[in-house]
């Protein structure tokens, strides 16, 4: 199998390459069929997705059997005044992609959002939920998500939430890093999601692409918990100390919107390729000890 990988510098799509490379993850070990796969991941330098002929280009010189879209413009706040160039990533990016998955028959994985729903929901969103933006990132993957289903027949549309893991910035980092620079912390307890660790996605990603059962996936750490809980979790399990207090989301002067609740839950996972994704506490304990 040829794989390609978009994004593959940034935290999920060096995820995972590092599983593919390695073979396994803390999870289990990967399946036999990505101990031949010919894996080509590609960074914004090597490929502007933005760019259909650049991607048409790519794609028909390396004919992937499946393209794993990692790329997005993430800069949530960015995002609000920066609208061109996010439509041009989340929403033309992914057509590009998808359009060319469809010209050589590949499939296609693209990775969406928890920001395409308003946050209104007072229970876990499943996947037949109908989407409702409220910020210029959430409506431009929401738009992408589209174009995905309009352009290539054989689409997975994967939605995670609140990603942390070995490579690039992230929350997890952020908070040990304030916490020992400052001591004291505030944080929102306002907005409820699950925090996912990249490799338990990554793995289920690569789960997902081995069959035929297209269509949208939520795929997020299990259990649901604030900004605060996550916090107060990841100064207890790397025994920092620092004291954490909450506040809410209106003390803070952000462009964007963000969900109120945004918890997804991982319903079409547990009917199709089986949902392993562990609690959010074991998995940040886990996380947190092996960067120690």
């Amino acid at each position: 199998m040829k794989l390609l990988v978009t994004g593959a510098k940034g935290q999920l799509g060096r995820q995972i390459t590092s599983i593919i490379e390695n073979k396994k993850s803390q999870l289990g070990e990967i399946d036999k069929v990505y101990y031949d796969v010919e894996l080509k991941g590609v960074g914004s330098k090597e490929l502007d997705i933005t760019k259909l002929d650049d991607v048409l280009k790519l794609i028909y010189d390396f004919k992937p059997g499946v393209i794993i879209n990692c790329a997005a413009y993430t800069n949530v706040d960015k995002c609000e005044t920066d609208r061109d160039n996010a439509f041009n990533v989340n929403a033309l990016g992914a057509r590009n992609l998808a359009a060319a998955a469809e010209k050589v028959g590949a499939k296609i994985l693209h990775v969406s959002t928890d920001y395409v729903f308003d946050g209104t929901s007072s229970l876990p969103v499943n996947e037949y939920e109908i989407p409702h933006p409220q910020s210029v990132y959430g409506k431009t993957k929401l738009l992408g998500e589209e174009y995905v289903r309009e352009s290539c027949r054989k689409y997975f549309i994967v939605r995670t939430s609140w990603l942390y893991g070995n490579y690039g910035k992230n929350f997890v980092y952020t908070i040990m890093n304030a916490a020992k620079d400052k001591g004291h912390l505030n944080v929102v307890n306002d907005q409820i999601g699950n925090p996912t660790n990249a490799e338990d996605l990554a793995y289920h990603i690569l789960k997902i692409i081995l069959t035929n059962q297209y269509g949208i996936y939520h795929c997020t750490g299990n259990g649901a918990c604030s900004w605060y809980d996550f916090a107060c979790k990841i100064i207890e399990y790397s025994k920092i100390n620092c004291i954490v207090d909450y506040m809410s989301s209106d003390k803070l002067d952000r462009a964007a919107k963000r969900p109120a609740y945004s918890s997804l839950d991982n319903m079409m996972l547990r009917l199709t390729v089986g949902d392993e994704m562990r609690p959010w506490e074991t998995a940040l304990k886990d996380f947190i000890n092996n960067i120690k």
